[in-house]
């Protein structure tokens, strides 16, 4: 486990994830939607990295294969295929309707994808479109008025890769995509899911300073923004939204 975790985290020794994690915190309330019968959509579904997470807990709540009627993969990349969490992969063309029926799906996972999205309102439009009525939407995405938003954007797209390696060194480069951020603060997403007809929640989270392991000073000080900073600078944005009949 890094020495960092370790120390500001101990808790992390049970079970291998900390009280600030966001994998957990995100896929722990969108676990509490899902039912057996349900169909969900995982848009950007990539080619399934998370399977390789070393701590079980988390690969045991990103994975819903098994236990919902269908997961439909839905990917720009067609290393989508490949990934074992899914148990059907479509691939999304640009510009184009998502390869899924009108109000097939129970509920639409889109996590950390939003960011890379060149017409975000395109995807709201979409999600609303396949999801039956009551149906979720589930949504993780970097927050561009936290530190880390505010330092992508200032780091061009095509250093993004060398960047994210020296800082996390599990990162790879197969797993990194443009940025853009057309619809990364709680305000823009309130806004699109409010417009699409979603009762929502939408807020912040800080999860461990993981950018900053290159420095015990950096990571420490990156620990007290995430114990105490406002939820609006939170690292992470989590949106939960509900189609309202």
């Amino acid at each position: 486990m890094d020495k960092y975790i370790e120390s500001f985290y101990p808790e992390s020794y049970f079970g291998g994830f900390t009280q600030a994690d966001g994998t957990v915190a995100f896929y722990s309330r969108v676990n509490a939607l899902i039912e057996p019968s349900f169909v969900l959509v995982d848009f950007g579904c990539g080619r399934g990295q998370h399977a390789e997470d070393a701590v079980s807990i988390r690969r045991r709540l990103q994975c819903f294969k098994g236990r919902v009627a269908k997961v439909i993969g839905l990917d720009v990349d067609s290393a989508g295929q490949t990934n074992p969490t899914i148990d059907e992969f479509r691939k999304l063309a640009p510009d184009q309707d998502w390869p899924v029926e009108d109000k097939s799906a129970n509920l639409v996972l889109c996590d950390s994808v939003l960011e890379h999205l060149a017409a975000p309102e395109f995807f709201f439009k979409q999600a609303r479109r396949v999801l039956v009525d009551g149906g979720y939407l589930c949504i993780r995405t970097t927050n561009v008025l936290s530190y880390v938003g505010i330092g992508s954007r200032l780091v061009p797209n095509r250093l993004h890769s060398a960047l994210l390696s020296r800082l996390q060194g599990s990162r790879k480069a197969e797993d990194v995509f443009p940025t853009l951020y057309r619809c990364n603060t709680i305000r823009s997403i309130r806004r699109q899911m409010r417009a699409h007809g979603f009762r929502a929640a939408v807020y912040g989270h800080t999860h461990e300073p993981n950018y900053l392991r290159f420095s015990k000073l950096a990571y420490a000080l990156g620990v007290l923004h995430q114990r105490w900073a406002p939820g609006a600078w939170g690292v992470s944005i989590f949106a939960f939204g509900q189609l309202l009949a």
